[in-house]
């Protein structure tokens, strides 16, 4: 199989806040041609200018629908709580939008909550997997290992460019 027809392609070689850009513009070129479903990091100062944990939420690409990837702690706490129940609910309703039909999953990351349990956005991949949807991704670099168990061979790594994201997606928009 060529790398560019597989139908999983993950984006590597820049920061996670770059991929995050790359995702956002690659949805919003294509999003007038096929129907996208998924979740990408929200973009804004979610939880203000002193949150410790990033963006703090996901965005599903359906509906605009904002899900919580950290626990707030309380006033004074500088430390970060993944919930968990947050991103699982995220991950079911991709689930759901998937199985209502969609040309395109994208999902923000392959990352530690994903690799160690199992969970979090998992049931999301595995439902894009079960009705052969494409997915562009990403995945953090120190889960790199355990990504290629659960996905090897039917992933190709695009580098960081618009470029490298357009001709993947004509490639699988070829396919159909």
């Amino acid at each position: 199989m060529a790398e560019t027809t597989k139908s999983i392609a993950i984006v590597q070689g820049a920061a996670g806040e770059e991929i995050q850009r790359l995702l956002a513009e690659f949805v919003a070129r294509h999003r007038g041609e096929a129907r996208i479903v998924g979740l990408i990091e929200a973009n804004d100062e979610a939880g203000g200018p002193d949150r410790q944990c990033g963006p703090g939420m996901l965005l599903s690409l359906a509906d605009g629908r904002r899900y919580p990837m950290f626990q707030d702690l309380g006033a004074g706490s500088d430390a970060c709580a993944f919930d968990p129940e947050g991103v699982v609910s995220a991950a079911d309703a991709v689930a759901g939008q998937i199985a209502a039909g969609c040309d395109l999953v994208v999902l923000n990351k392959f990352g530690k909550y994903e690799a160690e349990n199992r969970s979090g956005l998992v049931s999301a991949f595995q439902a894009a997997i079960v009705a052969e949807v494409p997915v562009l991704t990403s995945v953090s670099p120190r889960q790199a290992e355990a990504w290629d168990r659960f996905a090897a061979p039917f992933y190709t790594t695009l580098t960081p460019e618009a470029e490298a994201l357009d001709a993947w997606w004509q490639e699988q928009r070829a396919k159909v």
